[in-house]
């Protein structure tokens, strides 16, 4: 294909550029990260990958749909340098961004497969909620070996949650809202035994992150525990049964919450 020769010789000259001393610079790559991202998502997208390449060098792949107009793809790549602790030398991440146009956005499997970084895992970050029943999100799951989700990106919580257990048996699956709620739920889970006989959970925060925690904690009890909610960008505050639950010190940022499930 000639977008990936293109993608590869770019990548080279840029490794041969940046060899000033003469000495080639290492690519240290730990994984194929590959972003699925609706251009809506790209801002929040890039900033995260910034705090993620000292902590996990790879090749990112963002993939970018675009509908509309004929089939077509444009590419970019670019190295991002920097140093590893005890080592003289820069490391390099490569970066490449697909613009998948058209019909292109529809097959993104057979365009990324040529880019996988042999031997090496490769996660999959979906952002927004995926079509279920699309050959993007079909082929997407076929190639990676982890999904990386975050429910609270989603308007159909908390009924899409079945259609996410169908693919389980196809990928494994990571879910940022999930991992994001553990500090909270290591605060309830400090309140056993009094927590064994809660009967209404109120959280102050995203539909997903509520939803989750409650879940959690009817899955652990084996019973049903009520949920109300008030709306917040995060978890803010809970209360069970009334009585607020002191609030954690721990925060992640976004890079931090993704890095893990990189992890």
């Amino acid at each position: 294909m000639g977008v990936v020769a293109d993608i590869e010789r770019r990548l080279s000259e840029l490794r041969c550029h940046e060899e000033v001393d003469g000495e080639p610079e290492l690519r240290t790559s730990t994984m194929t990260h590959l972003v699925w991202c609706p251009p809506k998502w790209r801002p929040k997208a890039r900033a995260t990958l910034a705090g993620l390449l000292e902590r996990h060098p790879a090749r990112t792949i963002f993939l970018i749909p675009e509908r509309g107009g004929r089939a077509a793809i444009d590419a970019s790549a670019e190295l991002k340098d920097f140093e590893l602790p005890g080592l003289s030398r820069e490391v390099f991440s490569e970066v490449i961004e697909l613009r998948l146009r058209g019909d292109a956005a529809r097959h993104p499997g057979s365009i990324v497969l040529p880019l996988l970084v042999s031997d090496l895992p490769v996660f999959c970050r979906w952002r927004g909620e995926p079509a279920w029943d699309s050959s993007e999100l079909a082929e997407m799951t076929g190639v990676a070996d982890r999904l990386v989700i975050d429910s609270s990106e989603w308007r159909g919580v908390p009924s899409s949650y079945r259609r996410l257990e169908e693919l389980f048996q196809r990928v494994a699956v990571s879910d940022i809202a999930f991992s994001r709620t553990l500090p909270w739920r290591r605060r309830l889970a400090e309140l056993w035994p009094a927590i064994g006989r809660i009967e209404r959970l109120r959280v102050e925060g995203p539909r997903a992150d509520a939803e989750l925690v409650a879940g959690w904690l009817r899955s652990r009890l084996r019973r049903d525990v009520g949920l109300t909610r008030r709306r917040a960008e995060t978890i803010t505050a809970m209360w069970v049964d009334g009585e607020p639950v002191e609030p954690p010190n721990e925060q992640s940022s976004p890079s931090d919450l993704l890095s893990a499930e990189l992890e």
